[in-house]
């Protein structure tokens, strides 16, 4: 290891640019939620955990957004389903 390092051509920020409409953020998840997504990842064979967390964050959004009777209908035609044994 050197004793001294040149710094002058240095450039300050990230050494991997975040692409743009993305945020690098901090956030504290719970050990079992995030060894979810890692599972899911790995069970598929490879893939991004944090592209799988965005995935699951738009779904919620999207559901947030329809008016919760359709929701509830979604819901009792599947329970029904499954009560039935189709799928």
């Amino acid at each position: 290891m050197r004793k001294q390092y040149d710094f002058s051509k240095a450039k300050r920020g990230p050494v991997v640019s975040v692409p743009k409409g993305k945020s690098r953020i901090t956030i504290r998840l719970d050990d079992d939620v995030l060894d979810w997504f890692r599972e899911q990842v790995h069970a598929a064979g490879g893939g991004n955990y944090q592209t799988l967390i965005n995935d699951a964050l738009r779904t919620y959004m999207a559901e947030r957004k329809r008016p919760l009777e359709l929701v509830l209908r979604r819901v009792v035609r599947e329970e029904l389903r499954r009560a039935h044994g189709h799928r």
